[in-house]
C-alpha cells in the first residue's frame, strides 16, 4: 500500500497545501523519539527535495538538539477530511538560527517577514524519500481553526520573558543534549 517517490511532485504538493497539521519526528543515539504537531502555517515547500518550518518557543527543543547530534528528521501530513492518505517525508534536518543571513531570506522570501512572537529558528529538511500510504485508520476530524494560545502565551512573556524561559527551557534537550540555541548567532530581543 506504500509508494515511494525521489521528491514531492504536484500531487502532493496540493495535499499538503490542504492540510492543518502536520508532525515531526527525530531522535539521536540514546535518547528518547520525539514527535510534536505543528501548524501549518508555519511550513512552506522551497524545492522538490526541501522544506522548511518556522519553530516557535516550546516547553522542549527537542528537534534542534536531535538535528544537531543525529540530523534525521521526518515529517508526515495526514489526511483527516477527504480521502485517506499518509504522506511522509524522509531526509536530513538541520536548524537556520536567528541572526544568520539565511534566516533573514528565509523570514523574507517565504513568510513574508512575518516573524512572530516566540519564533525560536527555522528547521530546514533537505528530503531523500518521499513515502505515501493508503491513512485507511486515520478518523475523520473536522478542522473548527488555529488556537491563540501560542500566540496569548509569547505576548504575555514578552521579549525579555522570551529570552529567558528559552534560556531556562531550550538550551539543553531533555535527555541532555544542546541544542545550540545560543551558540551560533544572539538571538535579539522581541
Amino acid at each position: 500500500m506504500a509508494t515511494r517517490y525521489p521528491a514531492i511532485d504536484e500531487k502532493h504538493r496540493r495535499f499538503i497545501e490542504r492540510q492543518h497539521v502536520f508532525f515531526t519526528a527525530s531522535a539521536a543515539e540514546g535518547t528518547r523519539v520525539n514527535l510534536s504537531p505543528r501548524g501549518t502555517d508555519s511550513f512552506r515547500i522551497l524545492t522538490p527535495n526541501r522544506v522548511v518550518y518556522l519553530d516557535r518557543t516550546g516547553s522542549g527543543n527537542e528537534t534542534a538538539a536531535h538535528m544537531k547530534a543525529d540530523g534525521r528528521l521526518t515529517i508526515m501530513f495526514c489526511a483527516f477530511e477527504g480521502p485517506p492518505n499518509i504522506l511522509r517525508l524522509y531526509g536530513r534536518g538541520r536548524v537556520v538560527h536567528r541572526g544568520t543571513g539565511e534566516y533573514a531570506a528565509l523570514l523574507s522570501e517565504r513568510f513574508a517577514g512575518n516573524e512572530p512572537l516566540g519564533t525560536r529558528q527555522f528547521m530546514v529538511q533537505d528530503i531523500d524519500l518521499v513515502q505515501t500510504s493508503c491513512g485507511y485508520g486515520v478518523p475523520f476530524l473536522e478542522y473548527k481553526g488555529e488556537r491563540p494560545s501560542m500566540d496569548n502565551w509569547a505576548e504575555n512573556k514578552g521579549a525579555d520573558g522570551l529570552l529567558a524561559y528559552q534560556r531556562e527551557k531550550n538550551v539543553t534537550s531533555m535527555d541532555g543534549l544542546p541544542t545550540g540555541l545560543f551558540e551560533e548567532a544572539p538571538i535579539p530581543a522581541g
